[in-house]
């Protein structure tokens, strides 16, 4: 027996164990376990959730095991010395052998995202002349993946694969010459993690489709710049890269990875994943460690992964030539300021108007409207209408970073506006879904909805916080600001989940079904389904209530509004509501269901 090899085996399986001892404790009455290990010379212990406590026992009773072979092992072969191994030097941050299996130990308990199945399958597969792109905007887990692609490995197809992070400093000619080292010392699998860090990659990345790919070595390239990955796809790599897109999580795998079932916690968090570094056990860690949980973190967001991405892709890319219009924007460090006024007014229509006329908040005008119409009397109220509403704007832009066109050296045009989309959508932080419309000789609308809701419903935030501080609003009794504060943010909740159930179900159906909301000459149907193969369609009102209210389906009981759409779109099989209560069926065979279960059924 290779007693050297066994050591190294029992190592590197070792490392990817559960690290540390099970400690029960009791917590309010009931014996819970908890991992409890010493990391730099601190104890630290972590709750060990139920459907995690099976694998985590084994393994800890699996580590016991191993090491007390890999201890008699080493009394047995400490007097023989260990056999020499050649150093490789390399230029850019490689890293292999126990340094790489020491990677995944931080994953080790996590879920994985559902386009992880895509990135194994790649690795599986016989795939040659393309590579993997795994790109999306920051904290959506790519990195992480890449660590779980690790961690699924075999002893021997980990001690052949490379981990390399990229730094700005590194060029592709220093990446080439550590690729061709590790192909002659066998490696089959390279991750480079911030390729696009390198500000030669778009122009040169068929290099590794067309010199390492084909030579069959598995190369998957990772990074924040999303739209660098997009131009280079364009350009060199052309029909030689499987992509893998992580911007985009939807509900159900949110809840999944995250444990959160509330569509109003998805509202406010959603988007990325960065409080799935803590335990979710603890609201309070949750929303201080989510990205949108306040203005100032959801701008910086939007500046560093988001206007910073676009920046430096452009300026990458080909000496500038995609800056195109946007290129006195940039110089007159403007462009920042553009995609922000952009991103705040994107769900709305009408983008150019707004941006040539003074900013105005399309979600401070639909409160007052609300609050003006509500049903409850005690809610009831004009308040919104006394308000210092051109104050409120000004303390409003002040927050967003937003300049009025007067403030600006450069005017923004249509030509910046579908710039600037075009890029966004290239990010996936947008997707257009268009209107349709009964009204005879109508166009359909333009229909622009997020993929990162807790931006959008920060900045809504963000208006509330400028509330505050008008002169009339402060003398309001603190019953009449909750009463306000609190309506503006319901009535943006309410709007956003009907884009939420939109965007997801139009993923969802893809080439199979069409998903769009129909608008009448009076009134719409926030969602209808339609299926030409079938020649049938089901109707939908997205309610943010968890209250029966005979409004709520007042369209859907509509005798000319049903002929229209069957006219147009075939028999309708299903009228339907989707509210946050309990599901039913009522008498007049429309239905009431839970959206929450609903968009976990997608």
């Amino acid at each position: 027996m290779d007693i050297y090899k066994r050591i190294k085996e029992l190592e590197r399986e070792i490392a990817v164990l559960p690290q540390g001892t099970i400690n029960i404790k009791k917590i309010n009455g009931k014996q819970q376990p908890y991992l409890q290990w010493t990391e730099n010379g601190k104890s630290k212990s972590k709750y060990i959730k139920v459907k995690e406590r099976e694998q985590i026992f084994a393994g800890v009773e699996r580590r016991k095991q191993l090491q007390e072979e890999l201890r008699e092992l080493k009394d047995f072969y400490s007097s023989e010395p260990a056999p020499a191994v050649e150093e490789i030097k390399f230029e850019t941050s490689v890293v292999t052998g126990q340094r790489l299996l020491a990677m995944t130990k931080g994953v080790k308990n996590w879920q994985e995202r559902d386009c992880f199945k895509q990135l194994q399958q790649f690795l599986e597969s016989d795939e040659t002349d393309r590579v993997c792109l795994v790109f999306g905007l920051r904290r959506t887990g790519k990195t992480t993946m890449l660590r779980q692609a690790v961690l699924k490995m075999t002893s021997e197809q980990a001690s052949k694969t490379a981990y390399i992070k990229a730094k700005a400093t590194d060029t592709m000619a220093s990446m080439n010459r550590d690729l061709e080292k590790l192909l002659e010392q066998g490696y089959e699998n390279v991750f480079i993690d911030e390729v696009t860090l390198m500000s030669d990659f778009i122009d040169s990345a068929a290099l590794f489709s067309d010199v390492y790919a084909v030579q069959g070595m598995k190369i998957v390239l990772s990074g924040t710049d999303s739209l660098g990955f997009w131009f280079a796809l364009h350009q060199e790599l052309y029909d030689r890269a499987i992509t893998i897109h992580t911007t985009f999580i939807p509900f159900r795998e949110h809840s999944r990875l995250l444990g959160i079932d509330s569509i109003d916690e998805y509202i406010r968090y959603g988007g990325t994943l960065r409080a799935g570094e803590l335990a979710f056990d603890d609201d309070d860690v949750n929303a201080e460690d989510a990205l949108f949980r306040d203005d100032e973190s959801t701008r910086r967001y939007i500046d560093t992964a988001i206007c910073k991405n676009i920046q430096h892709s452009l300026n990458c890319c080909q000496d500038g030539e995609y800056f195109r219009h946007l290129q006195s924007l940039y110089e007159a460090g403007e462009l920042t300021g553009a995609i922000n006024r952009i991103i705040e007014d994107m769900n709305h229509r009408f983008l150019l108007r707004i941006l040539l006329s003074k900013f105005k908040s399309h979600d401070f005008g639909s409160a007052a409207d609300v609050l003006r119409k509500d049903r409850n009397p005690d809610r009831r109220s004009d308040i919104l209408d006394k308000i210092d509403t051109e104050a409120v704007t000004k303390r409003l832009m002040s927050l967003l970073d937003i300049r009025n066109k007067e403030e600006q050296s450069v005017g923004i045009t249509n030509v910046h506006v579908e710039e600037i989309k075009e890029y966004l959508k290239a990010l996936d932080l947008i997707v257009d879904i268009p209107e349709e419309t009964i009204v005879p000789g109508a166009e359909p609308l333009e229909n622009i909805i997020f993929t990162q809701p807790g931006m959008r419903y920060c900045q809504a935030q963000a208006l509330v916080h400028a509330l505050t501080k008008d002169e009339l609003f402060a003398s309001l009794s603190e019953y009449e600001k909750n009463m306000v504060s609190e309506r503006i943010l319901e009535e943006v909740r309410g709007r956003m989940m009907e884009e939420i159930v939109l965007l997801e179900t139009y993923k969802s159906a893809k080439k199979q079904k069409r998903v769009f909301k129909l608008t009448f000459a009076v009134g719409e149907y926030d969602m209808v389904i339609y299926d030409a193969k079938e020649n049938n369609c089901e109707c939908y009102e997205i309610k943010h209530s968890d209250q029966i209210v005979p409004a709520q389906m007042r369209y859907l009981v509509d005798e000319e509004k049903l002929q229209q759409t069957e006219k147009r779109f075939g028999s309708i099989k299903k009228r339907c509501v989707l509210y946050r209560g309990k599901e039913t069926a009522l008498d007049n065979g429309i239905e009431y269901r839970n959206v929450e279960k609903y968009l976990k059924g997608l």
